[in-house]
């Protein structure tokens, strides 16, 4: 599927695995929502095996919520970001920028496209892994799991309007670029642009099992490409 990138007044990307090569063992980011949920009394057939960190937060916050329990929620949610956040931090020197990232943001910057990122991550390990990779400069607005309420996070169409309101444009003004079907469903739910990168978790058949056509690239390096048509 051909990328129409004159369509569009700003690119959002998505942080680990499209604009960064990071090291997060998400395995253990998942163990931990479990142990939490455990410990708090989240019976174990209201937890997903084959679920992601992100699900299993929900499916947690449900039950309490069910249970009258919704009070201890804000706390909860802060044991699990803040250990989250630990994990994502033990390896963060290690971050570096997919080749042609730095090259691509500079090139839209000047074309005047507006910049930024939307991750899951926490504001205290993107500014960090951001900034030693040189990306910084180039954003106009980063949105991060902690900055708003959990229910707000990527995959939330709220993440992609906080970052269109940063922006200064709607949602559908934006092209967002990610590795993993959390991205695309935060875009497609909030009427904004996608577009598939390889350089993360998903590879070509995950894409292609989604039956939904998503223009896929090796990486966002061939975006450069693309540019002289853009104009």
């Amino acid at each position: 599927m051909a990328l129409d990138l004159s369509r569009y007044k700003a690119l959002v990307f998505d942080m680990d695995g499209t604009l960064l090569d990071t090291r997060i063992d998400y395995g253990r980011m998942t163990e931990l929502v479990f142990a939490e949920m455990r410990g708090i009394g989240v019976p174990e057939n209201v937890l997903d095996d084959n679920g992601s960190s992100k699900f299993n937060i929900e499916s947690g916050v449900r039950y309490l919520v069910s249970q009258g329990r919704k009070e201890e929620l804000y706390a909860i949610e802060g044991r699990i970001n803040g250990r989250a956040k630990e994990l994502e931090m033990e390896n963060a020197d290690e971050a570096r920028p997919i080749p042609g990232a730095l090259e691509l943001m500079a090139l839209l910057k000047a074309a005047g496209f507006g910049l930024g990122v939307l991750t899951r991550g926490s504001r205290e390990y993107a500014e960090y892994v951001l900034g030693r990779s040189g990306a910084m400069p180039y954003l106009e607005v980063l949105v991060c799991r902690d900055d708003h309420a959990e229910s707000e996070a990527k995959p939330s169409p709220r993440a992609m309007e906080h970052a269109a309101a940063g922006l200064g444009v709607g949602a559908e003004d934006i092209l967002y670029v990610g590795d993993h079907s959390y991205d695309h469903l935060c875009a497609r739910d909030a009427g904004a642009g996608f577009a598939a990168v390889l350089t993360g978790t998903y590879d070509r058949e995950d894409w292609e099992r989604t039956g939904e056509e998503i223009p896929v690239l090796d990486s966002v390096a061939d975006i450069i490409g693309m540019l002289d048509h853009a104009e």
